[in-house]
């Protein structure tokens, strides 16, 4: 099967309008299978078997398609990078009609009054404001900074471990949500369990597929903690399979992430507009134009194809 999957690929090289998650430059493998596209985009610094659940995502989303969905639009949230706060309104004007923004915080060379004045840009339009700390913080910063935010929807990850979250949770009055705690787990649960989280962060890519995404919530709606599926800087076409697995959801009452597609100066399919906060859910077929255009060097893409193959031998 991998020899069929990198024979219909195209390795992309996605420029940035802002420096996000420490990159100017998205690279990812898509591919087309009989039931549409698929997106191996596991970022170059996972290892190998981390990897092999972005390639399983991108598998099944080409060879069986979306899971049975209940809704045909998705609430999305705006995301506002680590910018300075003068630049808030032009990145919130990509999203009209959007009610939620998430916002970065902790950025490596920032100060916690860079955060402050950030945030509150962004209440200025927001009805609600999320702030992601990527496990930036210690505790002891996570509950200073919390305090000094004010009130939250919630703050994701603000700390790396799940002692640390669970600690954190225990002396402030924002929600906690779990990201990279969730979907880097041998045991998504163990967050939930531990006491460490309010909202679950879901992505599709890393969790291995849309219907993984789908059992998942079914497990943490037992627990009572609702989840937020989001996207892991995708593609278009990545972007297509989790808003499918949004959609399936019984229960989406928080707005997703899943607007990043105007994080891309250049996508290789046009981008999904934003109608009164809430994005259209449906397939997104590449534009062969743009594959060309945007295709990556051929030392990046044999740099791809090895480690598909690498991530294949996992998954068998």
């Amino acid at each position: 099967m991998i020899e069929e999957i990198l024979a219909h690929s195209h390795v992309v090289s996605l420029p940035m309008r802002v420096r996000f998650r420490g990159i100017t430059v998205r690279e990812a493998m898509l591919f087309e299978g009989p039931a549409g596209w698929g997106e191996f985009g596991a970022f170059t610094e996972y290892d190998d078997a981390e990897a092999a659940h972005w390639l399983a995502a991108g598998i099944e989303a080409a060879y069986q398609g979306p899971p049975v969905m209940l809704r045909d639009t998705v609430e999305v949230n705006a995301t506002v990078p680590a910018v300075p706060a003068a630049e808030v309104p032009s990145i919130l004007a990509r999203y009209p009609g959007a009610r939620t923004a998430k916002v970065k915080v902790a950025e490596k060379g920032q100060t916690l009054a860079d955060d402050i004045a950030r945030v509150n840009a962004v209440r200025e339009s927001m009805e609600q404001v999320r702030v992601d700390a990527n496990g930036g913080w210690t505790v002891e910063q996570a509950v200073s900074a919390l305090n000094a935010l004010g009130e939250l929807q919630y703050a994701e990850q603000p700390c790396a471990t799940v002692e640390e979250l669970a600690e954190v949770r225990r002396r402030v009055s924002t929600p906690i949500a779990a990201d990279e705690s969730i979907r880097k787990a041998e045991d998504p649960l163990r967050v939930v369990r531990a006491g460490a989280a309010d909202v679950a962060i879901v992505k599709v890519p890393p969790l291995g597929g849309m219907r993984a995404v789908v059992r998942l919530a079914a497990e943490l709606a037992e627990y009572g903690v609702p989840i937020v599926v989001s996207s892991a800087l995708d593609t278009a076409v990545g972007m297509s399979a989790g808003l499918a697995a949004a959609a399936a959801l019984t229960n989406g009452d928080y707005a997703c992430g899943l607007a990043t597609g105007r994080l891309f100066a250049e996508d290789v399919a046009d981008g999904r507009e934003v109608v009164h906060g809430r994005l259209d859910v449906g397939a997104s077929v590449p534009d062969p134009a743009r594959l060309h255009r945007l295709a990556a060097s051929a030392e990046r893409r044999a740099w791809w194809h090895a480690r598909a193959r690498r991530a294949f031998e996992h998954l068998r």
